[in-house]
């Protein structure tokens, strides 16, 4: 243990200087962390930390969903909730329809493990997304489409990817029995959500200081995780929830104004922190893939999710083209390109069985992807939303 402390103290201190840095040389800090986690691991310097499901799911995710949800506005939210639901549901089979379809098509793979690949690629990362907009003013309405629907389609992703994986252990799956599961899966995870929120809005009523008030806002974001996936509900949702409520019901008086800035703060660092570790990390394991036994599949799967990510935005926005939801076309194209891959993608398919047909190659596949997404469409989306915002107003006012 004493050794992973060193290790994360390293990879922390790399993360401020890339911040630093990053900032000073306008480029996305993701993308730097990446490229110093690739520097770090071809450097003399040995860092065995290594990026495994279990501290994605059981350490990092829980404050990066926790804190995303946190600053989502309801109101705001509630009001393009068509467009989101749409575009996190019938999104997600779209795009891992066109990416298993293609990799059926190209690599005569089975289609079980086809849709299974599309599952693992469907789901865009809020993280990645939001550090970017972050550091570039964008109106309110494209950063809550982006982001809500990031949180969303990560809930349905997990879901959808425990309904593959039971298909593909040789599980008997029915219509009714795969809508029963999604269902309860769900709702589980969003009712261990909401109680945990409200368990915690309870108690931090009673008290003004703030400490303590973080303190319940830490067990809401990891207590509410442990418990659905406890009973086999969806962790994602339950911490989206939790953090959803926490948010907006704590910010009217559970939480005192005091309490609040604090708990902001406190979680602006947490989603640092859990940021910094899984961006380095990406960058180191990224050297120890075999992109070069995959170099070809792995670029037809990179073109398949560019194609599912165009078809699923500027098809489902399309749906509401004549309505006052009207999603406008440079902010299509934001979401477009703004479709990042990450953390959720990654630590799904690191806890594929040993023995699962083609598992390095999925594997290795989802890094690639991972890597394209961060690398190359988070390098190029703050100057594309520049371009755009001359002909739209896509930036907000400093």
């Amino acid at each position: 243990m004493a050794w992973n402390i060193e290790r994360i103290e390293i990879l922390l201190l790399i993360a401020g200087i890339v911040s630093m840095l990053a900032r000073k040389l306008r480029l996305p800090y993701s993308v730097g962390l990446v490229l110093a986690g690739i520097g770090l691991a071809l450097s003399p310097i040995r860092v065995e930390l290594a990026l495994t499901r279990e501290l994605v799911f059981s350490i990092l995710l829980p404050p990066l969903l926790f804190e995303a949800a946190f600053h989502v506005e309801w109101s705001a939210f509630r009001r393009d909730l068509p467009v989101i639901l749409v575009l996190a549901t019938g999104g997600v089979l779209l795009s891992l329809g066109v990416i298993a379809f293609g990799v059926v098509l190209l690599f005569h793979w089975h289609p079980a493990l086809a849709l299974l690949l599309g599952v693992l690629l469907s789901a865009t990362d809020p993280v990645a997304v939001l550090a970017i907009f972050k550091e570039t003013k964008v109106s309110e309405r494209l950063r809550l489409l982006v982001d809500a629907e990031s949180l969303l389609n990560d809930g349905i992703v997990v879901v959808l990817f425990v309904i593959a994986m039971a298909g593909i252990m040789g599980e008997h799956l029915t219509p009714i029995s795969m809508a029963s599961t999604f269902f309860f899966t769900v709702l589980g995870g969003m009712v261990c959500g909401a109680l945990a929120a409200g368990l915690v809005l309870g108690l931090a009523g009673q008290s003004e200081d703030p400490l303590v008030e973080i303190t319940f806002t830490t067990i809401a974001a990891y207590g509410s995780f442990m418990v659905a996936e406890y009973f086999h509900f969806s962790g994602v949702l339950a911490t989206l929830t939790a953090g959803v409520i926490v948010g907006n019901i704590g910010s009217i008086g559970a939480i005192s104004d005091k309490g609040h800035e604090a708990v902001t703060a406190f979680w602006e660092f947490m989603g640092f922190i859990a940021n910094s570790l899984i961006f380095l990390l990406i960058g180191v394991q990224l050297t120890r893939q075999n992109l070069h036994a995959f170099w070809y599949p792995s670029l037809m799967v990179i073109l398949l999710t560019i194609l599912g990510r165009a078809l699923t935005v500027y098809f489902c926005c399309g749906l509401f083209a004549n309505s006052p939801l009207r999603v406008s076309r440079p902010h299509q194209h934001v979401m477009f390109w703004g479709g990042l891959r990450g953390a959720l993608s990654l630590a799904l398919a690191l806890g594929l069985p040993a023995n699962l047909v083609h598992r390095e190659e999925i594997i290795t596949t989802v890094f690639a992807v991972v890597a394209f997404s961060v690398l190359v469409q988070g390098s190029t989306i703050a100057p594309l939303i520049k371009r755009l915002s001359r002909k739209t107003p896509l930036l907000t006012q400093e």
